[in-house]
């Protein structure tokens, strides 16, 4: 058996303002391409197929239109769960009827622990839900944070998880050492958002949805397939993918990445206004890409993002290099400031900010006897 994994499509999301549905759809078109090809037994998006709960009409008719033609005009099983950023009760209608056709998406958590089986597979489909929303439903009062909400939930699961045949969850969650990106909202604070990678040891494969990056996560069976584009510049180094599970007749999972290309990619750029303005520089570059431009210049410089813009049109962020080390600067003092920080805590900061490396115990103990020094000749004169 074979399917696909993706998550995270955030449709009728905006980034510096800008609506990304057009290149969303792009990418989209890719994917059913992809499809087409491997031609799975079944697709799962493991939440966060819209980026708000009330989405944009240009989101929900992108999102009608993908799945009616996987799984109306190609036939394709689908299995999809609402994320944090998806309104479960929107995406909830419709759903005992989308099952003749093998569509299967899960809003609500009622109703959510029997596994959903298509060919030799047993989907256990569990959108995403607030703790204190399983400790209502559940009836449990000690659930306080996420690894608990889940714990109780794998509880009831349980009954349902047959070990002689291959079991798939999928969720929608933060797994303890996954690696953050700036477009991803918070769950909640203080490490209560986490869960615990070793709750879904059942399952033959873990498929995720919410961190952004592929490879947020290391581990065996448990995996994130990431977001279908990249949503901040933080995820300017991501490479973004779909994966490609297969499970065999002994039940191990083998997953591949797919990658599809943007059609505009988000970089950073960083250099001075001339240079990056320079037909010799910027022919090399692909120039429609969503950028964020780190200007190196100092002093005055007349309207820089028209100049910019006028090479670079999609230009999404503007910052100057000296303003951004003048603020970091200002943060520390305000910092030492708050703390009362001796000399060789200062200078500790000091060094580690223009050298980026370890201030050593050698190095703070011959610091030390220096300031000591110098206090003692301050003393003598005094």
């Amino acid at each position: 058996m074979k399917f696909i994994h993706t998550a995270d499509w955030h449709l009728g999301k905006l980034v510096h303002g800008l609506y990304m549905t057009e290149d969303q759809a792009y990418m989209l078109e890719q994917f059913i391409q992809l499809v087409e090809e491997e031609k799975p037994d079944a697709v799962v998006i493991a939440g966060d197929l819209y980026d708000r709960s009330v989405p944009p009409t240009h989101a929900v008719n992108l999102l009608n239109d993908i799945l009616f033609k996987l799984n109306v005009e190609m036939k394709v099983p689908v299995v999809a769960i609402s994320g944090n950023h998806d309104s479960a009760e929107r995406l909830s209608f419709g759903s005992s009827w989308y099952q003749h056709h093998q569509f299967y998406l899960q809003g609500k958590l009622e109703d959510s622990f029997k596994p959903v089986t298509v060919g030799d597979l047993n989907f256990f489909l569990v959108p995403y839900a607030e703790p204190a929303t399983v400790k209502e439903l559940l009836e449990d009062p000690s659930i306080t944070n996420h690894d608990e909400a889940m714990k109780a939930i794998m509880g009831k699961l349980e009954a349902y998880i047959n070990p002689d045949e291959p079991n798939i969850f999928v969720g929608h969650a933060f797994v303890i050492g996954g690696q953050t990106s700036d477009s991803e909202r918070t769950l909640s604070v203080g490490g209560a958002e986490c869960v615990s990678s070793h709750l879904f040891a059942p399952f033959t494969y873990t498929a995720l949805g919410h961190l952004h990056n592929p490879h947020a996560l290391s581990h065996p069976t448990v995996h994130y397939s990431g977001s279908l584009l990249k949503y901040s510049f933080s995820e300017a180094t991501h490479k973004k993918s779909v994966s490609i599970v297969e499970i065999d007749e002994k039940g191990v999972a083998t997953r591949t990445e797919k990658f599809l290309k943007p059609r505009r990619d988000m970089r950073e750029v960083e250099g001075y206004l001339d240079e990056l303005l320079d037909p010799s520089f910027y022919k090399k570059q692909e120039t429609d890409d969503y950028l964020k431009v780190s200007l190196l210049d100092e002093g005055a410089l007349h309207e820089p993002i028209q100049k910019l813009r006028h090479v670079y049109p999609n230009v999404l962020h503007l910052e100057r290099k000296v303003d951004w080390m003048d603020a970091k600067k200002k943060q520390v003092y305000q910092t030492v400031q708050q703390n009362k920080m001796s000399e060789v805590e200062l200078f500790e900061i000091f060094y580690q900010e223009m050298t980026t490396a370890t201030f050593s115990d050698e190095k703070k103990k011959w610091l030390e006897e220096i300031v000591d020094e110098v206090k003692k000749k301050e003393s003598v004169t005094l």
